[in-house]
């Protein structure tokens, strides 16, 4: 089958051979059909099969005839992250090439004032992230209730980043007479209740089991201990075939301590998270797709629909919490039936996340041949008869010991000068020895007494001669002043400024007490 063969017009057509596509893939086959005919449509296919162009194209023919108003656009498309929204722009441009179509992009980290000029000249497709828009919206900038197609994309990961509730607000304020298109990777409960709730008869498009990965992956595991994950990955990166490769982190400072490790060893590296700027996140992401940069460290922002050419590889540094992120993040690779590799390090904390992830795709992933680590390189759970380390009372990371525990001497980068030097995941053995106990280092005293006379600094100290009722200490009565020995304390000597005692004197300057009659 063509795109002739599809019911898309002559000017579509013509850019889609210029981009070079000849066949559409299944769920274009299935999908721009039902568009152009009116259809809702819930789709779920594999990430990297071509969702984007499945909605975009037969959009593209339906918004030829009109034209759009101020402030009102006729289509909206709403997208989890600004790197997919910027890019979903970016395929626009490219499938309407021959037409005379207007879009306007609303993400976060961009000028607001620039957007909203755009909107004011009238567009015919939005493109945008919920909290833009209704940051817009709220503004009274934008009017919806021109809006004929209604399109969310890549819906799980809208309800993983808790977009549900603003893409309901959305909803509500659209016309009810409107086509909405809803798009997802994978299909949980959550998603088709969502289908239920904002689709009217819409038409189920799937092309491949729910949470399934593409064939073309080569998937492994290298089982690993945590202190030597950044060995391994460098080993990997050195013995392994990279054209360019996404390293994924689960959280945003371990993205920053990744990158700087590879940076200092000399790899032509980049990092993506969602905490930097988006100036600096178009850079980085143009640089990558650029070929400057050829390993990208990155959080989960990128593992949502970025459609990068030649990523041959996908390393997990961590292996994802949530077993269906697995699926996004190695679908950066093998893409549009191209191969590729992902390999996922695998501590011995994180073997209960790889069997959910084995669960959810229904088939092992083997371990990655030819890199076998060897036992002692692997951390081992601690057996029912030895009691698991504690860790110090004093903090840390679980270096250190209590007094009198045995604590096994690090290794890390030593060998023996008998033996060749091993690489990094090969580890040599530990061997523990017993520490003599150091005594504890003793403080200095604190600061001895003031005299018995009590003087308070920089101020006049009142001091009961005897006990005294409330109503005597009250400042409205004078003659409480009878009950009272009034001091006045004076400082002199070297090392002295403006009456005050440094901190680091040891011993009390001599005072004179001065009565409060002199």
């Amino acid at each position: 089958m063509s795109f002739n063969d599809l019911g898309l017009s002559a000017e579509v057509q013509r850019a889609v051979a210029d981009l070079g596509y000849q066949s559409p893939t299944p769920i274009q086959q299935q999908a721009i059909p039902l568009v152009l005919a009116g259809h809702d449509v819930l789709g779920c296919a594999q990430t990297g099969t071509g969702k984007t162009a499945g909605f975009v194209l037969p959009m593209l023919d339906k918004l030829s005839q009109g034209r759009a108003k101020a402030r009102m656009p006729r289509s909206l498309i709403l997208e989890p992250t600004r790197e997919l929204a910027a890019q979903v722009a970016g395929d626009f441009d490219n499938y309407g090439r021959h037409h005379r179509l207007t879009q306007a992009l609303l993400i976060g980290g961009e000028s607001m004032d620039a957007q909203i000029r755009r909107m004011e000249t009238g567009v015919d497709v939005l493109i945008a992230t919920p909290g833009r828009l209704m940051d817009l919206f709220d503004r009274g900038r934008i009017l919806m209730t021109d809006i004929r197609m209604f399109v969310i994309d890549e819906a799980d990961r809208m309800l993983d980043m808790g977009f549900i509730p603003d893409i309901e607000k959305i909803a509500s304020r659209l016309p009810k007479s409107r086509q909405t298109l809803l798009f997802s990777a994978t299909m949980p409960t959550e998603i088709r209740k969502l289908a239920q709730k904002f689709l009217t008869n819409p038409k189920e498009v799937s092309v491949a089991p729910p949470s399934s990965t593409v064939d073309a992956i080569a998937q492994s595991v290298v089982k690993v201990a945590s202190r030597d994950k950044r060995d391994v990955l460098r080993d990997l990166l050195r013995g392994q075939q990279v054209d360019s490769a996404f390293i994924f982190c689960n959280r945003k400072r371990d993205v920053d301590v990744l990158f700087n490790s590879l940076k200092r060893h000399g790899f032509p590296v980049g990092a993506l998270h969602g905490d930097m700027p988006q100036e600096r996140r178009t850079e980085i992401l143009a640089s990558f797709k650029g070929g400057e940069t050829r390993l990208l460290v990155c959080s989960d922002v990128a593992a949502r629909g970025l459609d990068i050419d030649n990523v041959s590889h996908v390393f997990n540094f961590d292996v994802p919490i949530n077993a269906e992120d697995y699926v996004h993040r190695i679908g950066r690779t093998g893409r549009a039936g191209r191969s590729g590799s992902a390999v996922t390090l695998v501590t011995s904390s994180e073997g209960e996340r790889l069997q959910a992830i084995e669960s959810l795709i229904r088939r092992p992933i083997p371990a990655l041949a030819g890199f076998e680590a060897p036992a002692q390189g692997i951390e081992a759970e601690p057996s029912s008869e030895t009691e698991k380390p504690r860790r110090t009372m004093r903090g840390g990371r679980g270096g250190g010991t209590r007094v009198g525990q045995a604590r096994a001497p690090s290794t890390r980068g030593e060998h023996s000068a008998e033996t060749p030097s091993p690489v990094s995941v090969h580890r040599s053995a530990t061997v523990a020895r017993e520490e003599t106990p150091q005594p504890r280092p003793s403080l200095p005293l604190p600061n001895p007494p003031l005299p018995s006379a009590r003087p308070v600094f920089e101020h006049t100290a009142m001091a009961p001669s005897s006990m005294a009722t409330a109503s005597q200490h009250s400042f409205a009565a004078r003659p409480e002043r009878q009950f009272h020995q009034t001091a006045v304390v004076r400082h002199s000597g070297p090392g002295f400024h403006g009456d005050r005692v440094p901190a680091f004197m040891q011993k009390p300057v001599p005072a004179r007490v001065i009565p409060a009659g002199e």
